[in-house]
């Protein structure tokens, strides 16, 4: 049986004012494309479908477009889960449409969809509270999915039913995914978990969360240990960092597809893609990435001068770019312009000024017997470090004229 995971979408996400929305629509298509082209037989897709609670009208085109050519028109299952970013009524408020489509949404921890059969594609045989069990006409196996939507502990305890408050969110989590598995996850069918959250592999690397994400990790609390995954699941979907990651054992994958674009600095220079897994039962999963193409790069770049910050600008225009300007004095509007015509995807401009503090030092001590202009100019130096260019004294010209015309 094959299955594509991918997640962390953040429709809707923009790169401080810069819409990702035309980027999105390209790598969701290229998604959809590799699905068909691999002829996937389920998908994953675990968490973070929106940017935020409250999605725009095109963020939201956007998804149920994605999921409904996911599903092959209705043959192919797909099974979303709610992440940090998304609100869990909204992610299950459509579910009786979606799945009549072949969408299964998962928005809270207790959510329990309904037996059903889509005649000559498939039939969801065995629910449960956070559980459902698939038969495709293809396989004389089943696939097991146990699915726990991102919640935090107290909602996670809520949902769950845990009457011991105190107790951890690894201890409650370890244990409702266990019973789970132990109920309904034998050697006869395959045997998958899909969740959006913090883990990390015991006594592994520490993986940062994404630069700008609503972080999950609150010092230890809200940590999940990979050693919580019961010994019967083959493959786990996470969901969350934005890096693809495998955390997990060979012979049982644990693994953080990645985002479909980088969506911060941070990321910049970071492949992105999805995961393929072949599964059989009583088999270690088999799983290769796929690059996935689309998207404009991300690009962190330090130039000492205009000129050459414009060549570069020319040379990589599908890009989007953080531009650190070294220079001896502040840029000026002309510099500004040349800088952003010269590009569509300038995010921010940073300008470092090299003199700022060997002017600074030339400050100490100000002279009050000079005139207003000779003032300014002392002020100025002191404040920020550098002499004032030749366009703020033409505006400090025209300020003082005009002063001095009322006074008249």
């Amino acid at each position: 049986m094959r299955i594509l995971h991918t997640g962390d979408w953040h429709l809707g996400k923009k790169l401080d004012f810069f819409s990702r929305m035309e980027e999105q629509r390209e790598v969701m298509e290229e998604i959809c494309e590799i699905a068909e082209r691999e002829e996937v037989d389920l998908v994953l897709v675990a968490g973070d479908l929106f940017d935020n609670f409250n999605p725009t009208v095109e963020a939201t085109e956007l998804l149920y477009k994605t999921l409904k050519r996911l599903t092959n028109e209705g043959k192919r299952p797909v099974i979303a889960i709610a992440g940090n970013h998304d609100s869990p009524d909204r992610i299950d408020s459509p579910d009786p449409l979606a799945r009549a489509c072949g969408i299964f949404f998962f928005g809270y921890p207790h959510m329990e969809v309904r037996p059903l059969t889509v005649e000559n594609a498939f039939d969801i045989i065995k629910v449960d509270k956070g559980f459902m069990e698939i038969k495709l006409p293809k396989y004389y196996y089943p696939a097991r999915i146990i699915a726990t939507p991102f919640a935090n502990e107290i909602r996670l305890k809520q949902f769950l039913g845990f009457e011991d408050k105190a107790a951890q969110l690894q201890e409650a989590l370890k244990e409702s995914w266990s019973s789970l598995a132990q109920q309904y996850c034998d050697g006869y069918g395959v045997n998958i978990l899909t969740t959006h959250l913090y883990m990390l592999k015991r006594g592994g690397e520490i993986l940062e969360e994404p630069e700008g994400e609503k972080p999950i990790k609150l010092g230890y609390a809200d940590l999940v240990y990979s050693d919580s995954i019961p010994q019967q699941i083959q493959y786990t979907a996470l969901g969350h960092l934005h890096r693809y990651h495998q955390i997990g054992p060979e012979d049982r994958p644990v693994v953080y597809p990645s985002s479909p674009l980088c969506y911060s600095f941070s990321e910049s220079g970071q492949e992105k893609q999805v995961v393929i897994v072949d599964l059989e039962p009583n088999k270690n999963a088999l799983t290769r990435t796929i690059p996935l193409t689309k998207g404009r790069s991300l690009f962190r770049k330090r130039f000492t001068s205009i000129d050459e910050a414009v060549v570069w600008l020319h040379e990589n225009p599908n890009s989007l770019v953080e531009l650190t300007i070294e220079s001896d004095t502040f840029l000026t509007a002309q510099d500004m312009k040349r800088l952003h015509e010269a590009h569509d995807g300038i995010i921010h401009i940073i300008p470092v000024v090299k003199q700022a503090n060997q002017l600074a030092n030339t400050c100490e001590h100000v002279n009050l017997e000079q005139d207003m202009k000779d003032l300014f100019i002392d002020y100025f130096k002191s404040k920020y470090g550098q002499e004032p260019n030749e366009e703020l004294m033409l505006l400090f010209d025209e300020v003082s004229a005009n002063t001095l015309e009322k006074e008249d």
